[in-house]
């Protein structure tokens, strides 16, 4: 029986639908202020307490575009796309859309333990289908010649660099949870220096 074989362009444009939606989405998580409350407690006030929920907004829509952009990257070496890789998008996408929920859970209940773990096994979960799905892509571009075993290197680095980061973060919760709420940090020092270290080997995209 011939593989199944799926159209590249229709699932990257579903793909950049719905990342584009889950982002958007995201901002629709901040509750408007009400004329009354701005009347009774001041703009100052009003906005200051929506802090968290901006901070929540910044960070989940940085590392979305973090997703969307390596998503980008990779797909360029794509020629087919396979059932397994498909599903593994699939998964992927779901992930994402789940975002804006988790990103709210944790906003909402911020001062507590468990809507942060929540939020990074959302956040932990994006980066094992993301790496699953870039390790499939690159392990084919590798065996077709388009890419070299340090460019296939390059790429499975900088997608395991979030995973691992949320991963640590979740796990730090339990003991340090102020110090685990300021990990995601690490995920944009970290990644100038995988790209610095594997182009100084010769490795280009």
């Amino acid at each position: 029986m011939d593989k199944l074989f799926y159209d590249k362009g229709r699932v990257k444009s579903f793909n950049d639908a719905v990342f584009s939606i889950a982002m958007t989405l995201l901002v629709l998580e901040i509750t408007i202020p009400s004329s009354r409350a701005i009347s009774e407690y001041g703009t100052m006030l009003v906005l200051r307490s929506l802090i968290p929920s901006f901070i929540g907004l910044l960070v989940s829509f940085l590392v979305t575009a973090l997703y969307w952009v390596s998503h980008l990257r990779v797909m360029h070496y794509v020629t087919e796309i396979s059932n397994k890789l498909l599903w593994t998008n699939i998964l992927l996408l779901l992930f994402i859309v789940l975002l804006p929920f988790s990103t709210a859970f944790y906003v909402q209940g911020i001062s507590f333990v468990g809507p942060f773990v929540f939020y990074c096994m959302n956040l932990s979960l994006i980066g094992l289908f993301n790496y699953f799905m870039v390790s499939q892509i690159v392990r084919g571009a590798h065996g077709k010649n388009k890419l070299s075993l340090n460019q296939v290197r390059w790429n499975r680095a900088r997608a395991l660099n979030p995973l691992v980061m949320w991963v640590l973060a979740g796990a730090l919760a339990f003991v340090l949870p102020n110090i685990a709420r300021f990990i995601f940090f690490l995920i944009f020092i970290i990644q100038p220096l995988i790209d610095r270290y594997y182009r100084k080997r010769g490795a280009t995209v």
